[in-house]
């Protein structure tokens, strides 16, 4: 009786292709091209990793809290850190009063 292996056998898949309708290879890759036109097999997929990508590597807004640069002097410094220190005070108030409404909530 024979056993299989199913460590030893990898899953193959294939993808027809949007541009010249043809069945290629497909690793679930979202840069994975058809073996006969060379187009990517899956062009939405790939655009929207290049997306989350630049979502990633973009910078959080300062809106959240005021970025104190290194450039900067003593009194705007001096204020920046006063402003910041607001900002998580209200912060602290507002995240309080959520969690005595949720607790009162049940």
């Amino acid at each position: 009786m024979r056993t299989l292996q199913m460590a030893d056998t990898p899953l193959l898949a294939s993808k027809k292709c949007p541009h010249c309708q043809q069945w290629s290879a497909w690793q679930h890759n979202p840069t994975d091209r058809c073996e006969h036109c060379g187009e990517l097999l899956d062009p939405r997929a790939h655009q929207s990793a290049i997306q989350r990508n630049e979502l990633e590597n973009q910078k959080t807004s300062s809106l959240i809290l005021m970025e104190i640069k290194p450039e900067d002097k003593g009194l705007a410094r001096f204020f920046k850190t006063i402003v910041r220190g607001g900002q998580l005070a209200f912060a602290a108030i507002l995240s309080f009063i959520i969690w005595v409404v949720t607790v009162v909530a049940g």
